[in-house]
């Protein structure tokens, strides 16, 4: 006569409370970065039966393409991305009125009449990286905020962070940041 023998188990009532202990641990201590993306403020719609195109003139326009090779062409001339900023700064900034008593120098005629009449235009290839898509950004938003920061420090005395929002206002008015951004195919 062969007995029975009951196999022996494991007490699995508990494994459910350890599973969500474990779950309520890395919820807690788990961070979850967000993906901040490119701060910019999109133009207002324009109102039917309203002309809003804008002429530019030439001289205040920088260009700059992107090529599929994730090349830059400044004014029809290649450039290193290293230039860029630099660039940007020199024709935005021109010396030109940006209404301080700081501003010194000559206008040249090949750069903007001033920050405010100054656009970068941007057109990027269609093959064009996203990620030096978001160098050339990154080299734009440099320019303006050191030409920003340097406006505060002569005009108020004090840096960016420390500004009220009426002269944050003032700096942004001195340096506007004017983007016309393109595709081409």
């Amino acid at each position: 006569m062969k007995t029975s023998r009951p196999s022996p188990q494991i007490n699995s009532g508990s494994m459910a409370d350890i599973a969500f202990l474990l779950l309520i641990f890395f919820l807690v201590t788990t961070t979850i970065s967000g993906n901040e993306g490119i701060n910019r403020k999109l133009p207002q719609d324009c109102p039917p039966g309203t002309d809003c195109s804008i002429a530019i003139a030439d001289r205040n326009l920088f260009r700059i393409l992107v090529n599929n090779q994730d090349q830059i062409m400044v004014n029809n001339e290649l450039m290193p991305i290293d230039n860029l900023k630099d660039e940007i700064k020199r024709f935005v900034d021109n010396n030109g009125d940006t209404s301080c008593n700081y501003c010194k120098g000559n206008q040249s005629s090949t750069l903007s009449q001033s920050p405010q009449k100054a656009v970068i235009s941007l057109q990027n290839g269609s093959l064009t990286t996203y990620g030096f898509y978001i160098d050339v950004q990154d080299e734009i938003t440099k320019a303006y905020m050191e030409l920003r920061t340097e406006y505060a420090r002569n005009r108020f005395n004090k840096p960016i962070s420390e500004l009220s929002e009426t002269e944050l206002e003032q700096v942004k008015k001195a340096y506007p940041f004017l983007l016309s951004e393109a595709s081409t195919q």
